[in-house]
């Protein structure tokens, strides 16, 4: 549900493979460029390039200077200076450039390339790692740098080689741009492909029949990227052509232990859970209960956004649409859970405000979804309180129907005989239980992604979907244009992808898939299908990176099923080669037990509004943080610009980032990217 990483990270996972789902807390992985220059305090950004530029009025197919493809984003300005072409978002001081230079390899190309962007800020390089060959780049080289939190700003570059020449982009934007235009820039890399070059696509191919031995190559794609990224255990299902193909597991529940996961392994689906719940409401739909185009306050009044113009538009479809200009805010809810109901996270959303316009952009926003759920449990069943009406509304909508006997909001009765435990990486990336106890804070925020369920159970809901709607022994479960406007496009991801009503629907390689994905702590899942070719896959997995084989799990069906390229294989050994590359560089600006000194300065209880409490205690060399639903052991890390950060450590929770304040009052500061909350001495 949830991505801490930064926005270039993101943007590059997009890149190398399909794009994630937001994400579970990860190890702080900050991405950016190359031999480039030194350390500086300052924290503005650099100064924008002198030329003036071409305003682009809609998505535009663009080149650069050497001739490569690539597409300008509506409403940004591009400019060409010298070798670079240089994109600025419509928020002023946030750029990404494409510059093709000659050199003799990557670093040269990066020196050359920061040369001719201009810029005069220098950050100190971290760590450089290689990613896989794609689209026709060979040698591509990631640099990064290490940024200050109090800059707020993200800074990277990929360097890149084909036809003799290298593209740089140089990625060089303040966090709260990158995550708000998130969309936009994942377009521009995705799309950034060699002069004379196009992607592949398997348009107009028939699907190869999922026969034992293509079967047996999905199996052996999964069994080693599981073993190789340390992921305990991983669940999938495949169906074609109406039937169940396969349904297994591949490693264990919990390390340690030698009992194996199956195809009815329950795990944590996460975002999964949203487009069950826009059935719920399809189904709504059907009984003439609500309409996707009612006001979400006629059906909820205690619905309420910050904005009030916003709240006044907001109708059904509009609550998990992702359209609505609200943004991410989950901190709020991992640090503030016990205790809060449904009714609490609504009234919460009272207090978010939109930061782009609707329909503008897509920005994901979980305490929204929630919302949608809400009001549907509400319509279905007024008389219960909001929670028990929602969970009703699903059991007797959904899981009941479809045979999912399995699925269940009821953590307690999920956490019972054949479960799987969530894990993630301990500060050194070694694999280790995660703190699973804080998934307890999607419980209030449950439509969004709280749903426990197995391979066996959501299969079942896969066939439903490439059957138009009908169920295995013929009978119509719902109205097939009902249950396909969920996929009708709502908002714009990229040119290749759409988000409709808790569904992405993705073009990329010349099918249609239709899919989601869905990360909670330590739990990674993925479900997808060609409606056009009658096949589907599901993907659950309990532990980090397991994200890694939910997204490029796609790309490894496609291969299989359209005979392309082997790209998949490749893709995930180098993948996780560099999210551990960068756990190891975040690793050594860390030290633990935290630094003696300033872990004396720090007060003995801070309070903020919104995220409560943390109160501070040490034991031997250890300073934990203790935030009343979870605690964790923190350690220090100086910033470039001289100021201390604490940084929590505990596995699943690693890398919330707590800087400590300059004034003459105590304060610590912990920001996600377009929202900032301080904690005050109290």
């Amino acid at each position: 549900m949830r991505s801490f990483l930064p926005a270039f990270a993101l943007v590059l996972l997009a890149a190398c493979s399909p794009a994630p789902e937001p994400a579970a807390p990860t190890p702080p992985v900050e991405q950016a460029p190359s031999a480039a220059p030194a350390a500086s305090a300052a924290p503005e950004a650099p100064a924008a390039p002198a030329v003036a530029g071409e305003r682009l009025a809609a998505d535009t197919p663009k080149t650069t200077v050497a001739g490569n493809t690539f597409i300008a984003p509506n409403g940004w300005t591009m400019t060409v200076k010298g070798p670079a072409t240089i994109l600025e978002a419509p928020e002023a001081g946030s750029r990404i450039a494409l510059i093709d230079v000659q050199a003799k390899d990557a670093d040269a190309a990066v020196a050359l390339a920061w040369a001719a962007y201009g810029a005069e800020k220098k950050w100190p390089l971290k760590t450089t790692v290689d990613a896989p060959d794609k689209d026709g780049w060979t040698h591509v080289r990631i640099y990064d740098y290490q940024t200050s939190p109090n800059e707020k700003r993200g800074v990277g570059a990929m360097a890149r080689f084909a036809n003799d020449t290298w593209t740089v982009v140089i990625y060089d934007m303040a966090d709260a741009v990158g995550e708000k235009r998130g969309a936009q820039v994942s377009q521009i890399y995705g799309r950034l492909l060699p002069k004379g070059r196009a992607r592949e696509s398997f348009a107009g191919k028939k699907a190869n029949s999922l026969d034992p031995a293509r079967i047996a190559a999905l199996g052996k794609f999964v069994e080693t990227a599981q073993q190789k990224l340390g992921v305990p255990g991983v669940s999938i299902g495949l169906v074609q052509g109406g039937k169940v193909v396969f349904a297994g597991g591949f490693g264990v529940r919990e390390l340690g232990k030698k009992t194996a996961v199956d195809a009815d392994t329950r795990y944590i689906i996460a975002s999964n859970t949203k487009a069950l719940t826009t059935l719920m409401l399809a189904k709504l739909v059907e009984e003439k209960k609500l309409t996707w185009e009612t006001p979400a306050t006629t059906l909820l009044p205690s619905f309420k956004l910050g904005d009030q113009d916003t709240t006044s538009r907001v109708l059904v479809k509009h609550l998990i649409c992702a359209c609505t200009g609200m943004p991410r805010q989950d901190l709020e809810w991992l640090f503030q859970y016990q205790g809060v109901t449904p009714d609490g996270a609504l009234a919460t959303l009272a207090t978010m405000q939109p930061t782009s316009k609707f329909g503008e952009l897509f920005q994901y926003s979980n305490p929204l979804a929630a919302a949608a759920g809400f009001l549907g449990g509400h319509v279905a069943f007024p008389k219960l309180d909001l929670g028990k009406a929602y969970d009703e509304a699903m059991r007797t909508r959904v899981f009941d129907p479809l045979g999912m006997k399995a699925a269940t909001f009821d953590f307690k009765r999920a956490q019972t005989g054949n479960y799987a435990v969530a894990h993630a990486q301990d500060i050194d990336g070694k694999s280790a239980k995660a703190i699973g106890t804080v998934n307890d804070a999607v419980i209030p925020v449950r439509p969004a992604g709280g749903a426990w369920s197995t391979v066996n159970d959501v299969l079942k809901y896969v066939q439903m979907e490439l059957a138009e709607g009908k169920l295995p022994d013929g009978k119509q479960y719902i109205e097939k244009d009902i249950l396909l406007a969920r996929r009708a496009p709502q908002v714009s991801i990229s040119p290749d992808a759409t988000y409709g009503m808790g569904l992405m629907v993705d073009k990329k390689w010349g099918v249609t898939v239709v899919h989601h994905g869905g990360d909670m702590i330590g739990f990674h899942s993925d479900m997808m299908w060609l409606p056009e070719h009658g096949v589907g896959a599901v993907v659950l997995t309990n532990g980090d990176p397991g994200w890694l084989i939910r997204s490029i799990f796609q790309r490894k069906l496609l291969e299989v099923l359209f005979d392309g390229r082997p790209e998949a294989d490749t893709e995930i050994a180098t993948m996780g080669k560099m999210f551990f590359d960068q756990m190891a560089a975040e690793r050594k600006l860390l030290t633990s037990p935290a630094d003696a000194a300033e872990s004396a300065k720090l007060a003995a209880h801070y309070t903020s509004a919104a995220l409560g409490d943390i109160k501070v205690s040490r034991a031997g060399a250890a300073t934990t943080f203790d935030f009343g639903e979870w605690k964790s052991e923190v350690a220090s890390k100086k910033n470039p610009d001289g100021t201390i950060s604490f940084v929590t450590t505990v596995p699943g929770m690693i890398g919330m980032e707590f800087v400590v304040g300059g004034g003459a009052k105590r304060t610590l500061t912990i920001r996600d990217a377009q929202h900032e909350y301080v904690f005050n001495e109290k």
